[in-house]
Order: C-alpha cells, then sequence, then structure tokens
C-alpha cells in the first residue's frame, strides 16, 4: 500500500441545474478519520461519489488533489449505503470479489480472519439472498477492509446493525484502517464523536467544522467529554451554536 495521502476537495456542485452545495472546500487529513454529518439531500453522498471517481449524475466544477500530486480515485476502497452484494456469490466470495475482478490471487486466510471477525464464519458459504440486512452490511463492511487501499470511503457503513455490533464493528473498522485516510458519512453523531479525528457538518449554510474532542479516537462512549461533544453536535445539527 502506497503512504495516505492529503486530500482536498474544492467547488461547487449541481444536480438538475440547481446547486446542491457551492464553495466546498474540504479537507482530509492524511492517516486520520475525517467524519461528515448533515441532513439529507445536502450532498455528502456526491462527495464521495465524486472522491471515487464515480458517477454523480450532476456537474462538478473544481478541483479534487491529492498532496502527493497522484490521483485519488485510483487508490480508493469505497463502501456505499447499499452493500452491492454479488447475489450469485457467497460470503467468502463477496469479500475476495474485488481481488478478483484485478486478476489477482485473494489472500484466503485474511478473507477467513475478516469474516470471522464480522461475526459471519458460520455463514461464509451462503449467498445474500439467506442473510440479514445486517449481515449483508457485515459483509460489505468485511470485504472493503479486505482492500489494500490508502484511502477509504465509508457511507453510512454500520447504520444496519444494533448497537452491541455497531460498537464491535466500529473497532474492527478503526483497527483494521489505522494509517489510511478515511472519510465516513454518518448521521450518527455518537459514531463521529466516537471516531473521528476531524468532524464536519454539511448543510444548505455550507461546510463547518466542528472541533473534535482532545481525546484521541477510539474514544469511550461514556467518557464525559465524549458525552459533552454529543450534545454539541446534536445542537450544531439542529443549527444552534454548538
Amino acid at each position: 500500500m502506497t503512504q495516505p495521502p492529503e486530500i482536498r476537495l474544492s467547488g461547487d456542485f449541481d444536480h438538475a441545474g440547481r446547486p446542491l452545495f457551492s464553495g466546498l472546500d474540504l479537507t482530509l487529513g492524511a492517516g486520520r478519520w475525517t467524519c461528515l454529518l448533515g441532513p439529507s439531500g445536502v450532498g455528502k453522498s456526491t462527495v464521495l461519489r465524486l472522491l471515487a471517481g464515480l458517477d454523480t449524475g450532476g456537474r462538478f466544477s473544481g478541483t479534487i488533489v491529492a498532496d502527493d500530486g497522484e490521483r485519488v480515485e485510483t487508490r480508493v476502497a469505497f463502501m456505499a449505503q447499499t452493500d452491492l452484494l454479488a447475489p450469485w456469490l457467497d460470503v467468502t466470495g463477496n469479500v475476495t470479489l474485488g481481488a478478483r475482478l484485478r486478476g489477482e490471487r485473494a489472500d484466503m486466510a485474511r478473507a477467513r480472519a475478516l469474516i470471522e471477525r464480522v461475526g459471519l464464519s458460520e455463514h461464509a458459504h451462503k449467498r445474500p439472498a439467506s442473510l440479514s440486512g445486517g449481515m449483508r452490511q457485515r459483509v460489505a463492511l468485511a470485504r472493503v477492509l479486505m482492500e489494500d487501499r490508502p484511502v477509504v470511503l465509508l457511507d453510512e457503513p454500520f447504520a444496519a446493525l444494533d448497537a452491541r455490533t455497531r460498537a464491535e464493528m466500529q473497532e474492527l473498522a478503526f483497527e483494521t484502517l489505522k494509517g489510511r485516510t478515511v472519510l465516513l458519512v454518518t448521521h450518527d453523531p455518537a459514531e463521529a464523536v466516537r471516531l473521528g479525528h476531524a468532524i464536519f457538518i454539511l448543510s444548505e449554510r455550507g461546510l463547518d467544522e466542528v472541533a473534535a474532542p482532545g481525546l484521541p479516537p477510539i474514544r469511550a462512549v461514556d467518557a464525559p467529554e465524549t458525552i459533552d461533544m454529543q450534545v454539541r453536535l446534536f445542537r450544531a445539527l439542529k443549527g444552534e451554536p454548538a
């Protein structure tokens, strides 16, 4: 894996002739988790798709620049809101799909270890139709964690999970992606506070940074500083002073 870059996305985006965001200026710290919150429809998933080089259905006027001068989209692992599992493949086949599409030999030992870590060893030979929504999301998470990429983009990766499993998968993702440049889009302030080195709120007014707690992530959910920060984020999301 190459060194994780710092990435800066700046510019305007129009969809169907209407501006979705303008004057956006977002920097992702190298080797750090950046969390992006905000109401639906303001362009959070669009930011992810722009960074991944995927079709957005609109027009972007701006720049996406890595501090090492290399292209960003060729170094990305991306987990979308929908699990996008191949219905004809079992759990193991889906987790190792990236390597197969590139014509590479999959690291089966690593795949088995990740499948075990996400709690699906007993379901490794099942196809997606036999899995619950939460199980499918864990397969998609294991698949993105399999990818040896310096930039990782996560769109609500834990949303379908119960509280206990969500906490466990957050810890697994943070551990596995240590040292990567990660952008996490979430609607959950508690998740952003727990995981983020940097926390931003995107709204119709623009992009605002909210100072992260002084404690380094991953943060204890019951730490007073964590709880205080959650309250501040809820206020900021409601448009009140943080």
